[in-house]
């Protein structure tokens, strides 16, 4: 982390990383709150502000040209997920919960996902998030995405081989161009951002959330990102209110 930053940012990720927690790479299991002796996740309460940190909604991007990001890019909700492809709890939560999320939210304008590749499980990681980029620089991220996590694909490994046959799959059409973009130094620098990223905010997990500034470690049900983005939308719509002046009072 840059040494000129704010203090209270270095505060604040400190919280944020305690709430996602301080858990091993290989530890990726999702615990369910309130459970015993589970470690604790980020809360959800009735309380927009409750585990809200304002400094960390600057992780979100909000780059229309982003296209590991999908949803409006004013959308007043913004989850940003930290992911690796060969996390199977990852997978979960892109099989099972975000197809909701996209269909009830980032549909209707509420939500916009943003991907960050956090590759923790070695090369194989490395180079199946460097590959979902080059997907990306020809619009197939999501298609990509959704192929490399579906049921059973990351047994498959994700070798070279794999990794075309993942981009044939999700219908990438240049492949020889998929294939150098994958290898370049272009790839290794948008992973390399996105990692550091994650490990300045303390993710030390996969999959881990942020939604508006509020940390969710794991995958969660989809009740608990329903409640959290439910509270941020309506935290944003209380900001971006006009304010009630008081009425002038009548002269005499």
């Amino acid at each position: 982390m840059s040494k000129s930053k704010p203090i209270m940012i270095v505060t604040g990720v400190a919280a944020a990383a305690v709430l996602a927690g301080a858990v091993s790479y290989t530890a990726t299991k999702p615990s369910s709150p309130g459970a015993s002796g589970s470690s604790s996740v980020a809360e959800v309460s009735a309380d927009p502000s409750a585990g809200v940190y304002a400094e960390l909604e600057a992780y979100a991007r909000r780059d229309a040209s982003d296209e590991l990001a999908l949803g409006r890019v004013d959308a007043p909700v913004v989850l940003v997920e930290y992911a690796d492809f060969k996390c199977g709890y990852c997978g979960k939560f892109a099989r099972d919960t975000e197809p909701a999320l996209v269909k009830k939210y980032v549909e209707n304008g509420t939500l916009r996902i943003e991907w960050r590749n956090f590759p923790i499980f070695g090369e194989e990681s490395e180079a199946a998030a460097r590959a979902s980029w080059a997907a990306g620089r020809q619009g197939r991220f999501w298609e990509f995405h959704r192929a490399a996590y579906a049921e059973g694909a990351k047994e498959k490994g994700f070798g070279k081989e794999r990794l075309t046959a993942l981009a044939t799959e999700a219908g990438v059409p240049d492949l020889a161009r998929f294939a150098r973009d994958g290898d370049g130094a272009a790839a290794r620098e948008a992973v390399r951002k996105d990692q550091e990223q994650g490990y300045e905010l303390g993710a030390s997990s996969t999959p881990s959330f942020l939604i508006n500034g509020r940390p969710i470690a794991g995958a969660q049900p989809l009740e608990t990102f329903t409640e959290a983005i439910e509270a941020a939308a309506k935290a944003a719509s209380r900001k971006a209110a006009p304010k009630e002046t008081a009425p002038k009072k009548a002269d005499r």
